[in-house]
């Protein structure tokens, strides 16, 4: 797998004009309680993540994407197939699923290949070695899963949904356990294969690790599809209250009063003595005025950062709406 097979999954002829994963008016209950509630959305090759707290019908969806469950009203489509009636989609289907439950008497590397057989892969022992390599586990080595830390084993998880090359990789909160050069190289991995044109869906109630994903992300709130497309972009629909940008200068005072006088900003509050945090409804003027501004005021211009344009502001709105 250091050289990885082309896609194959998505070629089928009545797939050829079809997003590779299409959820339309999806609905999926529990009882009396309502984990999915009509969610529509369509995605392509790339990484989307899923973003949304505990409880919100992350898993639910994700598991509606496998077949794992179905749904009570509306329909799933996996590269053209239903996932749930269609067994042979999941060849083309890969999942690292939230549940810690391993297999007690094997290796990571006899785990990985009996998942690489049953999925019909040609020379299964090797591509479950290259496999766990991709994810900087020893194929080699001889402990049985149970010994692994959480992380080693979250780590197999994705070896086991990437062996058989699929077409569509589902990935439930797959960074838990991972210290920060782990998640940063399971981060490149998600792209490399989003790049090599496989749609990758990530699951995450983290803030930060899903702006590491990329900015395309589904907000699901409630069970809700509460926002999808740029985070930056739904920022910008976010204009019923003011950007707020912290300013680092010299000359905090003297800046924010030219800053007003200018009528770039409705709101301050000088924080230390060398930073100010001003609120706007006009971010373009801001932006164009504040060197001038800061150039007639004598003030050095250290930092201009925005406090709001980012997952967290997003989430936050669309939360609290």
């Amino acid at each position: 797998m250091s050289e990885r097979r082309p896609v194959t999954g998505p070629t089928d002829a009545d797939a050829s004009s079809e997003a590779m994963v299409v959820v339309d008016a999806c609905t999926r209950w529990f009882g009396d309680v309502v984990a999915v509630s009509e969610v529509s959305f369509t995605l392509d090759a790339g990484v989307t993540a899923l973003l949304g707290p505990n409880g919100a019908g992350k898993s639910t969806l994700l598991r509606l994407l496998c077949g794992l469950v179905a749904p009570a009203r509306g329909t799933v489509r996996v590269l053209g197939r239903d996932p749930r009636t269609d067994i042979g989609v999941h060849r083309s289907l890969g999942l690292v699923p939230q549940q810690e439950t391993v297999f007690d008497r094997l290796s990571a590397l006899e785990l990985v290949e009996t998942c690489a057989l049953l999925r019909g892969v040609p020379q299964a022992l090797d591509a479950a070695a290259d496999a766990l390599t991709l994810v900087e586990l020893d194929p080699a080595d001889p402990r049985h899963l149970p010994t692994y830390s959480r992380g080693m084993r979250q780590r197999v998880k994705v070896a086991q949904a990437i062996v058989h090359d699929p077409s569509v990789i589902v990935l439930d909160e797959p960074l838990t356990g991972l210290d920060p050069r782990q998640r940063r190289h399971m981060t490149d991995l998600f792209h490399r294969l989003g790049d090599e044109g496989r749609c990758v869906i990530v699951s995450s109630h983290v803030l930060e690790e899903v702006e590491r994903f990329g900015s395309d992300v589904l907000v699901i709130v409630q069970g809700r599809l509460a926002a999808e497309g740029d985070f930056r972009a739904i920022r910008d629909l976010m204009d019923d209250r003011p950007h707020r940008i912290r300013i680092r200068t010299d000359r905090p005072q003297e800046l924010a009063g030219r800053l007003l006088a200018a009528r770039s900003i409705i709101g301050l509050e000088v924080v230390d003595v060398d930073s100010v945090i001003v609120e706007t409804d006009r971010v373009g003027d801001l932006r164009r005025t504040v060197a001038a501004v800061a150039r007639d005021a004598g003030a050095h211009l250290w930092e201009v950062v925005p406090l709001d344009d980012d997952l967290d502001s997003v989430f936050r709105y669309l939360v609290g709406r």
